[in-house]
């Protein structure tokens, strides 16, 4: 007689049920093999969540669509008190759902100006930095670590420039996401203290008279009456939320567009051959990237039919993207790289509906533009290490490789 060992760690529930765990595998080197069952079979599907919860995962992409589409399905109710989750909250609740709060506060003006990659030496800095830090690790010599020498200090930088603060603040700032985007099943008391501790200095650039970008302007508006109702934390929240869901999105995206440009070979040769593809390009590595590990989380606000499943009001919906983005009633041949694809920019990776993320067209310029540096300086870029040696970071929710070893 064998018995069952219970694995769970202390403090963590315990599945005594058959629902499917989900996320899935945290390998970003292959689409996760149950997604091809989902999409043939189960495009809803009821899992188990990190926290617990039960879950309706959808992954084809019509009903991905749909739910993204339908208000009724709604981001800010995931953070209700009580209600099912994917795992712990690391922010407070209030902050779940960011852009509505800064549209609500009358700031979505000044934050969308910050994210127009055309804005005025944007795109020259973008290139300046780029070239400097991929020189930086020519000089020092392969094998190098291209995330921590290239596509984390791109990215913070990027985002001090925008917020206006000096990039010196982006190693306490950056520091804290690696806890602020775990997937826990319970609390992480150092979040707290993180987010404590940003806003704070955030607050402290915003009464800084040398800070100017975003961060400047929303100072200044504390002198229009018009703006009576803002405080310094409400305002502070704007810049540490820009630079935490700013930084891990475009540097995750950026890190996996490199891993999957090093896994198609052609693909780097052409782009290589011709720089002018690379937007297409980051539109099919956009479609293929695994960086989001979990699910786009929302609340049925009421009981509605999604696909064959009723799915009642107050259930959690988890919107798959990497199903989506993969589902061949959508995109024709989807494990393909195809830079002449008709619906390029169909794809889920920066969501829809009325949560699309807004900094759609700053993040692939960022990407782009890396790209471009990177492939002009290193076109022999490949892994210094076989790919099966990556290390994949866990309960993150975001797939990303520790390191990324290099030579070129």
């Amino acid at each position: 007689m064998t018995t069952a060992l219970n694995t769970a760690a202390p403090g963590c529930p315990v599945d005594h049920d058959q629902l499917t765990r989900f996320p899935f595998d945290a390998d970003g080197t292959a689409l996760p093999p149950q997604i091809a069952q989902l999409l043939a079979h189960e495009p809803v599907k009821k899992v188990r969540t990190i926290a617990g919860a039960e879950a309706w995962l959808v992954s084809s992409y019509p009903l991905c669509r749909q739910v993204l589409d339908d208000d009724r399905y709604s981001l800010a109710e995931t953070s209700a008190p009580g209600a099912p989750r994917q795992y712990a909250l690391t922010i407070p609740p209030e902050v779940v759902n960011n852009m509505g709060n800064i549209t609500g506060a009358g700031l979505r003006k000044a934050v969308m100006k910050a994210l127009n990659p055309k804005s005025p030496g944007l795109e020259d800095w973008l290139y300046e930095r780029a070239r400097h830090l991929a020189d930086r690790l020519m000089a020092a010599g392969a094998p190098s670590d291209l995330r921590y020498d290239f596509t984390v200090p791109y990215s913070t930088a990027l985002h001090t420039y925008i917020l206006g603060i000096p990039e010196a603040d982006s190693g306490k700032l950056y520091d804290s996401l690696h806890i602020a985007f775990m997937n826990s099943p319970r609390e992480i008391p150092a979040a707290a203290m993180n987010w404590d501790r940003d806003i704070a200095h955030m607050v402290r650039r915003l009464n800084d008279p040398e800070t100017g970008g975003l961060l400047g302007e929303l100072a200044a508006l504390r002198d229009d009456p018009d703006y009576a109702h803002l405080t310094d934390e409400m305002l502070a929240t704007v810049g540490v939320t820009m630079f935490g869901a700013g930084v891990i999105s475009v540097m995750g995206f950026l890190t996996m567009a490199i891993v999957s440009l090093i896994q198609h070979p052609e693909l780097k040769a052409r782009l290589v051959a011709d720089p002018s593809l690379i937007p297409a390009a980051v539109d099919e590595l956009l479609r293929i990237n695994l960086s989001i590990a979990d699910g786009l989380p929302r609340i049925a606000t009421e009981t509605m039919v999604l696909g064959d499943v009723e799915i009642q009001k107050g259930e959690l919906v988890l919107v798959l993207v990497e199903a989506a983005n993969h589902d061949p009633q959508e995109f024709e041949d989807p494990h393909t790289v195809r830079l002449d694809r008709p619906n390029a920019n169909a794809h889920l990776s920066f969501g829809g509906g009325g949560h699309y993320c807004p900094a759609t067209a700053l993040g692939k310029r960022h990407a782009q533009i890396a790209i471009e540096v990177l492939l002009d300086r290193m076109p022999g870029l490949d892994l210094a290490v076989p790919i099966e040696q990556l290390v994949w970071r866990t309960g993150f929710m975001k797939r990303i490789p520790e390191r990324l070893p290099v030579l070129w």
